[in-house]
Parts: structure tokens; C-alpha cells; sequence
């Protein structure tokens, strides 16, 4: 068995791009800033698989400083680290989220990204809403941090 454990953490875009979470799209809610569509739990998720099989991390498969990842769907690419992940040898078990944010409301999407990511994974997913009780950045509202643990099975 390996654990890894995935980061991620964007502020909050000026423009109109839309707010997208384990590929759910939250109307009606700022995105976020990123190179690619921003899903910072794809990104998180992706970077706890890529730790757990030894493979290094989201920075080195798909840089920011390539023109192809903009705009980028992160489902896609959280779908190629599962394929990276495969051809290491490794199965994944289970994948465990922790969203931090002040805004957007997570339960009202929960079952659905969990269900996006599982797809993905072929594994069982979850996803958890937490606050940041109004303390830093988060906690101010200016942007989304999660957190992911995968555990992956030889």
C-alpha cells in the first residue's frame, strides 16, 4: 500500500470564469485563477495519486508554462494520472477531499462530485465542505484550498 497527499489553492478570478469543483460547475459563482480551468480538486487529487506511486507531482507532468494545459479541463488530466498511476502497477483504493472555502455551500454538490470522481478513479471518492472560520485568505473569502489524501494498492 502508498498514501499521498495532494495540495492545492487558487484566489479567487476578477472575471467571468465560472467556479469549477470536481468537475461540477457552481453557477452563479466567481472561478477561480489558474492556467487550466482552476478545479483545485482535480489538481489536489491528482498531486496525492502522482505522490502515492512515486511519480512526482501535477508541476511536472503538466506545467503551467505549456500553452496546451490552458484552459485545460482538469478532469482530463486528473483521468491521464490515473493512467499513469495504472501503468506504475499501482490500483487505486480510495481517494478522501477536504475543500476549504467560506463560499461556495459544498453539500448541495457533494454526491455529485463525489460521483465525478469516482468515475475518474474507478474508485470510491469523498468530499467534505470545510470553513475556514473567517481566519487568512480563505477565510476572507479571497480563494478555495483543498487538501487529498489517495491510497493505492499494488
Amino acid at each position: 500500500m502508498r498514501i499521498g497527499q495532494g495540495f492545492d489553492i487558487h484566489r479567487f478570478a476578477d472575471d467571468n470564469r465560472p467556479l469549477v469543483l470536481a468537475g461540477v460547475t457552481f453557477v452563479g459563482e466567481r472561478g477561480l485563477l489558474g492556467h487550466s480551468d482552476a478545479d483545485a480538486v482535480a489538481h489536489a487529487v491528482s498531486d496525492a495519486l502522482l505522490g502515492a506511486a512515486g511519480l512526482g507531482d501535477i508541476g511536472q507532468h503538466f506545467p503551467d508554462t505549456d500553452p496546451q494545459w490552458k484552459g485545460a479541463d482538469s478532469m482530463k488530466i486528473l483521468q491521464a494520472v490515473v493512467g499513469k498511476v495504472h501503468e506504475a502497477g499501482w490500483k487505486i483504493a480510495n481517494v478522501d477531499v477536504n475543500l476549504v472555502c467560506e463560499q461556495p455551500k459544498i453539500a448541495p454538490q457533494r454526491e455529485k462530485m463525489q460521483d465525478n470522481l469516482s468515475r475518474v478513479l474507478g474508485a470510491p471518492a469523498s468530499v467534505k465542505g470545510r470553513r475556514a472560520e473567517q481566519l487568512g485568505s480563505i477565510g476572507r473569502g479571497e480563494g478555495i484550498m483543498c487538501l487529498a489524501v489517495a491510497l493505492l494498492t499494488s
